[in-house]
């Protein structure tokens, strides 16, 4: 297909595609014969997924390359490619370095998960910098609190790799283990906030509206008598 199908079906102009393919962050199509180049299905499936880490993830045309390189390494295992994608995304918040308090509380609470981790996960830094907030403000997690996240979070991480066995090609498997990963904190964020909505009203109810004082109805009456005047 022309670079302007390719470009509608992707839902970009084709500026913007050309401008993804100077950026390196979709291939370059078949040379055709003078200056023609003929563009794919994948290239069209290329565009889709960089707008969704770009417009729906917020992640920056360097975060984006990142995160495409290590779809893009079909060397790689699943592992790897998941231990890329994570630390490719360790630059969308703070570079502020987490207390060893705050670290030390985190790691306890993944070993008593039982989690494993090829590398030094950037997810242990995220927390613990959260735990620092948590702090600034005068609120010290409970166990109870930080266990219930932690089992949310295995139950989700769960389903992320369940989903990964709907796909048979390899290279689909890392692109939507690596995209799930940047779209799966934005899904995770609004039902979180859908939530919080639904079972506010079981811990801080609404008062009950207080009844209305009743009155007293107004005494019907009729109309008024009618006077006849003596014509005399």
């Amino acid at each position: 297909m022309k670079i302007s199908e390719a470009a509608r079906d992707g839902g970009v102009t084709v500026s913007t595609f050309k401008y993804y393919l100077r950026e390196g962050l979709v291939p370059e199509g078949t040379r055709l014969s003078g200056n023609q180049t003929a563009y794919a299905d994948e290239h069209v499936q290329r565009v889709r997924l960089v707008r969704a880490l770009l417009e729906t993830g917020g992640l920056s045309i360097e975060q984006a390359k990142a995160v495409v390189s290590t779809i893009d390494s079909p060397d790689d295992s699943l592992a790897v490619t998941f231990e890329a994608a994570q630390h490719s995304l360790a630059g969308t918040g703070s570079t502020t370095p987490p207390s060893s308090g705050s670290l030390a509380r985190v790691e306890a609470l993944a070993a008593a998960q039982r989690w494993k981790s090829v590398g030094a996960n950037p997810g242990t830094d995220v927390a613990a910098r959260v735990l620092d907030g948590l702090a600034a403000i005068g609120f010290d997690p409970s166990d109870e609190y930080l266990t219930a996240y932690a089992s949310a979070a295995t139950t989700v991480a769960r389903a992320d790799l369940a989903a990964l066995t709907t796909r048979s090609r390899p290279d689909l498997v890392a692109e939507l283990m690596v995209v799930g990963t940047v779209l799966g904190d934005s899904l995770l964020a609004g039902l979180r906030r859908l939530a919080h909505e639904s079972v506010t009203s079981e811990f801080f109810p609404e008062p009950a509206p207080e009844p209305e004082p009743m009155t007293e109805p107004e005494p019907i009456t009729g109309p008024e008598p009618i006077t006849k005047t003596d014509p005399s």
